[in-house]
């Protein structure tokens, strides 16, 4: 008959013979039982003092789950002892009980047949106790065949190894894996990656984190492996709660719960903090310990807590859960684990498990179970919150709790999830409400103007965002969960939830219905940023001036659509620092002279009926002004070359746009792009005043010339220029990286008289009459020449040593041999040794091998002895008919050759374009994968390609002499655009990488 572990009183009853093993083995593995939370019975520990010891054993042994027997040498001389085995057989086999024979000091032999010493105590057995002789010969017999441990032979003698080992099978059986996460939903996938992460089996000391959004599951993450695993340690602690527990009892404190919950002695005791970090180094620098840091905050609590690898025994293993991405990596944990929110199923089910409906299947529930888990977004504590709320609702109020949803958040969700927020320094707070009420799908480029100019710094406060979870960056663009947006809202409105007038952003366009509809004297100071996109259905009124007039803490306005309104006379002067305006009916922004002298930033935006721009005299502190698809404008007003902190100007799509002034003033002028403007070559050689435009940027006689040296991007596209706009002799840009000459009507371009010592980005797509290419500036790094349909020639490029990117897509008149020549140039480079290489060819370059070329996804590459001194990097022939492709480059380590390579395929004709990339060894020597040991490789990819290795061109060990240094010291520029670079590594791992590859 076997019990239910309800039946148990005990997990454990000892039986031994004291006078060999209670001061000395079972006293140890009493301890160790007692430490892992084992429920033990040992007779001078539990038997109450006056009781008869014979019912009282007998009655705990009945309650024991498990027997533990400790068959020494004298413990058959004890009858009580023989009692004891016969009775705990008994229950073996009428209860279920499970039975572990330890033999200490004796041979399993000696019991099973009683010899040695066992016989002579059976000898003297037999004359006093005559009638129990058999009873125990057959109890002895049974318990000496069961299996059970030889203490001798556990962990080579060692007695407190072999206890460890014998308490952690105990352990196993009591608390099975497959019951620790029970009915914890999507948690085994997630174990698992988290568990190799960790790398139990091997070596060392390992630190690492989980991080991830607030309510994301790290801490049930934690619990679950900490519960699954630590019986695997010598000592174990899961510290929780760490951020709000040390703000009020200190992280001595901490340090206390800390040691004594690895030590099992709750006497520690801790003063100061520098104390507890000796005293944490010094008691466990020599034990193998599994413990959990929840909810770290700051990295001082990580360096009072484990502050370094040399604190813990070998194995140790480091847990530390955390909103701050920047504190792990500050620390130098060995991973960052990012935990990954439920997908739709998993949430579903986590979802009914909180909600249950048992008596409502209806196809009602389970659409609006769907609108729930739809707004949770995989977020456990939402799901969590919101299943315990609707658990005992009718189906009309789970409608009504929706839809108020909507509107106002469930305080507890927001309250969790604010806590990474009120962590933030003060301007990254602002820098997160921004994003969160008006940027979030946005692309990236096209804000960071915007927070620069309003002093937000956001080079480094988005990084905080990503570091504390509250945004992400994909292809460019911000994103974060819609209950973090929704938190953000929550922030913004505050205690006013239904007055826009005292939120510090609008963003909707019924809260500006609601500002307009107040009376034209109201001051609305709170006001910070307004974001409004309107059209003509929108019930705004026309004449909308005093929404933004009476707004005089405004430092940004974005205003598009049909009731844009130009700015009033009376605007408010000192706080405004951006003015976007977009589809406008406005003439003019405002009228004659304003002084604002704290703008920073213009944007003007499809403005049709737009006839003149502002006068800039006003505006000391400008530093862009960008003017797109304004069709009216001829000319900027000419105050604009007195603007001496101007950086940015931008004209694009301006079809009557022809005469630029003097730029001359403009001493700070980085960046110059005028682009779509067909009418500007012929705008300047018309006005017989040209020459006053002289030592700035126009048209003369003999061409276009250049004096600004502090340009740093000069953009002149699709204007129409030819060969006769162009004084070669006048180009001396000290400074200039970025030329793009792209869509003009050019046939030679030849660089020799160009001074642009800096240039390293060069675009001249789109050009088809350019015939001849030639004489490139020697820091040439990337080049695009797309659709030149008359190039025939693009010189000598051997001098071009920091050129890693090229694109010659679209017909061209190059021929293999020029494209070759190209390759073979760009092979004799720098790139070679330290960075990647990037060719986009329109037709194929050379015929592949057909021994080795792969028409599927995968290709095998068998890797030399030695490879990672002998070559350099792999090279990527690919042919694919796509344009612009995105090509996943995928290599895992092999451990034998399974497929082999597929055979060649004939090529349609015209043949598709080819890609040819090359990836360094020492571009990759800051990932975790570059493994020198592995000897074969595969690739996955789409299209037909082949991967060989380079062999490297200098001798010597050079990866011994390279995997150490920065990429940062070898001048490969690359300041591409976030969603457009060339080389992204997206998945980094001991077994594989994988990387974005973007050719054109």
């Amino acid at each position: 008959m076997v019990f239910s572990s309800q039946s148990w009183v005990y997990d454990v009853f000892l039986s031994f013979r004291g006078e060999d093993t209670r001061k000395n083995y079972v006293d140890h593995l009493y301890d160790k039982l007692v430490q892992n939370g084992i429920h033990t019975y040992k007779d001078d520990e539990e038997l109450p003092r006056g009781e008869t010891i014979g019912p009282a054993l007998f009655k705990a042994i009945e309650e024991s789950r498990i027997a533990v027997i400790i068959f020494s040498e004298n413990y058959v001389n004890s009858s009580w002892c023989l009692d004891e085995v016969t009775y705990i057989m008994k229950c073996k086999n009428e209860r279920g009980q499970i039975v572990l024979p330890i033999f200490y000091h004796v041979d399993p032999s000696e019991v099973r047949k009683q010899k040695g010493k066992y016989k002579e105590a059976f000898a003297q057995h037999e004359l006093e106790n005559n009638n129990k002789v058999e009873s125990w010969r057959k109890a002895l017999k049974e318990a000496g065949n069961l299996a059970g441990w030889e203490a001798k032979h556990i962990a080579n003698g060692h007695e407190s190894k072999g206890i460890k080992m014998i308490v952690d099978t105990i352990s196993s059986i009591l608390f099975p894996d497959s019951n620790v996460n029970e009915g914890l939903i999507g948690i085994e996938t997630r174990l698992q990656d988290l568990k190799s992460q960790l790398e139990f089996g091997s070596g060392g000391v390992r630190m690492v984190g989980i991080w991830g959004v607030g309510g994301g599951g790290k801490t049930t993450l934690a619990s679950s492996v900490y519960c699954e695993l630590s019986g695997m340690f010598d000592g174990c602690c899961f510290v929780e709660n760490i951020r709000e527990e040390s703000s009020k009892y200190g992280l001595a404190k901490m340090q206390e719960k800390l040691l004594s919950g690895v030590l099992k002695n709750k006497q520690v005791e801790v003063d100061r903090v520098e104390e507890g970090r000796r005293m944490i180094k010094k008691r466990l620098c020599h034990m193998k310990t599994l413990i959990v840091l929840d909810d770290i905050s700051h990295l001082d609590q990580l360096r009072a807590l484990a502050g370094s690898d040399d604190w813990f025994g070998e194995g140790s293993r480091i847990i530390i859960t955390t909103r701050d991405n920047h504190t792990l990596n500050a620390h130098k944990v060995n991973v960052i684990h990012n935990i990954s929110l439920l997908n739709d199923e998993e949430g579903m089910a986590l979802f009914s498990k909180h909600a249950p409906r048992d008596c409502q299947s209806s196809k009602e529930y389970e659409l609006l179970s769907k609108d729930v888990v739809f707004y949770a977004s995989g977020l456990p504590l939402a799901l969590k919150v919101l299943g315990s709320f609707l658990c005992d609702k009718d189906a009309y109020e789970w409608r009504v709790a929706l839809a108020r949803l909507k509107k106002t958040p469930d305080t507890d969700i927001v309250e969790k999830l604010k806590i990474s927020f009120d962590g933030l320094q003060p301007v990254d707070k602002e820098l997160f409400l921004d994003i969160a009420c008006f940027f979030r799908g946005k692309k990236k480029d096209e804000a960071m103007d915007i927070f620069d100019v309003c002093d937000f710094y956001p080079r480094i406060g988005l990084k905080v965002l990503v570091q504390k979870a509250l945004i992400t960056i994909s292809d460019g663009r911000f994103e974060m969960h819609d209950l973090i947006q929704e938190m953000g809202h929550y922030i913004v409105r505050g205690e006013h939830p239904r007055n826009p007038e005292k939120h510090t952003r609008i963003w909707q366009v019924e809260d500006a219905q609601n500002i307009c509809a107040m009376d034209a004297t109201t001051v609305l100071h709170k006001i910070e940023a307004i974001r409004i996109f309107s059209d003509m259905s929108d019930p705004l009124p026309r004449d909308n001036h005093h929404v933004v007039a009476n707004m005089n803490n405004l430092r940004w306005v974005d205003w598009r659509g049909h009731h844009a309104s130009s700015l009033p006379t009376n605007f408010p002067q000192w706080s405004l620092r951006c003015v976007t305006l977009s589809s406008s009916q406005e003439r003019q922004l405002w009228n004659g002279y304003k002084s604002l002298p704290n703008l920073r930033m213009i944007k003007l935006h499809g403005l049709k009926n737009l006839i003149a721009t502002p006068d800039f005299g006003g505006l000391k502190n400008l530093q862009r002004f960008m003017l797109y698809q304004c069709p009216l404008i001829e000319e900027i007003h000419p105050s604009v070359g007195r603007l001496e902190k101007l950086v940015f100007l931008l004209i694009a799509s301006c079809d009557n746009f022809k005469v630029l002034p003097s730029i001359t003033g403009i001493a700070k002028l980085e960046t110059l792009s005028i682009s779509k403007c067909s009418q500007l070559s012929k705008g300047v050689k018309q006005d017989t005043s040209y020459k006053q435009y002289f030592a700035s940027f126009f048209f003369t006689s003999i061409g276009l010339q250049f004096i600004n040296k502090g340009l740093k991007k000069l953009v002149i596209s699709n204007c129409h220029l030819g060969d006769e706009d162009i004084d070669w002799d006048s180009w001396d840009l000290p400074n200039l990286q970025e030329l793009d000459l792209s869509w003009n009507k050019f046939s030679i371009l030849n660089f020799s008289r160009l001074q642009l010592p800096q240039l390293k980005w060069l675009d001249v797509s789109l050009c088809n009459c350019l015939v001849e290419l030639s004489e490139l500036p020697s820091d040439i790094a990337i080049l695009r020449a797309d659709y030149c349909y008359s190039l025939e020639t693009i010189g000598d490029m051997s001098h071009c040593k920091w050129l890693w990117k090229v694109s010659f897509m679209g017909k061209n008149k190059l021929g293999s041999g020029g494209d070759q020549k190209l390759i073979d140039s760009m092979s004799q480079g720098n790139a070679i040794e330290h960075h990647f290489m990037s060719l986009a060819l329109e037709h194929q370059v050379r015929q592949m091998s057909a021994p080795s070329q792969v028409s599927k996804s995968r290709f095998v590459l068998p890797l030399p002895r030695n490879w990672h001194t002998d070559f350099c990097g792999f090279l990527i022939h690919n042919v694919m008919d796509y344009q612009e492709p995105y090509v996943t480059i995928t290599i895992k380590q092999e451990a034998d050759k399974s497929e082999c390579n597929h055979q060649n395929e004939l090529f349609p004709h015209p043949p598709p374009p080819t890609y040819i990339g090359y990836v360094s060894f020492s571009s990759l020597r800051r990932t975790t994968w570059l493994n020198p040991e592995c000897s074969m490789i595969s690739f996955y990819m789409g299209g037909k390609f082949e991967v060989k290795l380079v062999p490297r061109q200098s001798e010597g060990d050079l990866w011994v002499q390279t995997k150490n240094e920065s990429s940062d010291c070898w001048d490969f520029w690359d300041d591409e655009r976030e969603d457009r670079k060339t080389f992204t590594v997206q998945h980094n791992s001991k077994d594989s990488i994988s990387i974005l590859w973007r050719p054109c």
